[in-house]
């Protein structure tokens, strides 16, 4: 069997906001999101379902799947592979932006639920942390008290998650597994077939069960994603290219800075004339007053 990389927005939507997804997305969410009081997700809606004319025209390099849940808390899952400019201001903003937009005429500020973003990237965001899952919320500083829940932010670092099939041990492990690795498994995982709603999300994944249109869309999208990394990369190159380069050239200027200061000290030292020494070298007479 071969399956789908699901770390692509294509195969992402497709798998996890299908019609037929439910069951996948309320097991993922309840293994990333951990609410008060033990409280599980039971039901939810996904918004705006996968569909293939509408992915098939993506330009971006990202899509979302959102999904309401039965106590009313919007959450937006987003798989991101390429780390573009603005990224983390895109995050928040999406996030502010689902939770305001809540706030038609004449309603409450009180009536405003929780809006969840959970954030899948193929590259690391937060270096300085090691931990491959990170939650954000509004805290005070010093004391840390939480000032609102209703704005929570969840990474999902796939770089830092090093696990193999045999160390993992719950279900958020296992679903971060399948995110990271399904498009190179020939087989579902022994540790990953006991959960029913992850071998569901693999037979939807089976590449094998993908309608032509589907095949090109997934294909377009890897190309549009292995473009967009060697765009990066070539301009990564040049960037530090450009920088030896300058670097160099700096080095040149500060050796014939330091070579006409040299000159000037010998010149001074046999008793040249300022007025000459700085015709010569181009410095200045306070430099060459100052030359011991």
């Amino acid at each position: 069997m071969k399956f789908l990389d699901v770390k692509t927005d294509f195969a992402f939507k497709k798998v996890f906001g299908s019609e037929g997804s439910k069951d996948i997305l309320i097991s993922f969410l309840n293994a990333l999101i951990t609410f008060p009081d033990g409280e599980i997700i039971e039901d939810l809606t996904i918004a705006d379902p996968y569909q293939i004319p509408l992915l098939k025209g993506m330009k971006d390099s990202y899509v979302d799947v959102k999904a309401r849940l039965s106590n009313k808390t919007s959450v937006i899952i987003e798989m991101q592979v390429l780390n573009v400019e603005g990224f983390e201001q895109r995050i928040l903003y999406n996030a502010a932006k689902s939770y305001s937009s809540q706030l038609v005429k004449g309603k409450k500020y009180h009536l405003l639920n929780p809006v969840i973003a959970i954030t899948i990237t193929d590259f690391d965001m937060f270096k300085e942390i090691v931990d491959y899952k990170t939650v954000f919320r509004l805290i005070e500083k010093q004391h840390l008290i939480e000032y609102s829940g209703d704005i929570e932010l969840i990474f999902i670092e796939l770089p830092k998650f090093e696990k193999t099939e045999t160390e993992l041990v719950n279900i958020i492990d296992k679903w971060v597994f399948f995110v990271k690795n399904s498009g190179s498994l020939e087989y579902i995982p022994e540790a990953l077939s006991q959960s029913p709603a992850i071998v569901h999300a693999f037979e939807i994944a089976n590449e094998a069960r993908l309608t032509p249109e589907e095949h090109e869309a997934q294909w377009k999208r890897l190309d549009f994603i292995m473009l967009q990394q060697g765009s990066i990369e070539y301009a990564e190159k040049i960037g530090r290219a450009k920088g030896l380069a300058e670097g160099m050239a700096e080095g040149k200027a500060e050796g014939k800075a330091e070579e006409r200061l040299e000159n000037a000290r010998k010149m001074k030292l046999i008793g040249v004339a300022i007025d000459v020494i700085m015709q010569v070298t181009g410095l200045s007479r306070e430099e060459i007053e100052n030359l011991v």
